[in-house]
């Protein structure tokens, strides 16, 4: 049985819907893979990406991230820029 395609309501955005997105890094500027939504977060917009940083840097530490870097799709932005004090 074959089933249609999903709507566009149901499926992932594309990335240049959502171009905007961090590079989580180590201190040695090594790129660190974080599960779950932390590692796959992806923005419409640079306020929202910066805003949502603002919002879990503490998670983001726990898990081993001390810098990130600011991407639009490929363009770097900025960074990186530490998460620690």
């Amino acid at each position: 049985m074959n089933l249609p395609d999903q709507p566009s309501t149901f499926r992932a955005p594309l990335p240049a819907e959502r171009p905007w997105w961090w590079r989580l890094e180590n201190a040695a500027g090594e790129e660190v893979a974080v599960v779950g939504d932390l590692g796959a977060e992806r923005f419409a917009n640079q306020s929202d990406a910066e805003s949502w940083v603002g919002e879990v840097f503490g998670d983001l530490v726990a898990e081993g991230v001390d810098a990130v870097t600011l991407f639009e799709l490929e363009r770097r932005v900025y960074g990186p820029m530490s998460l620690h004090p």
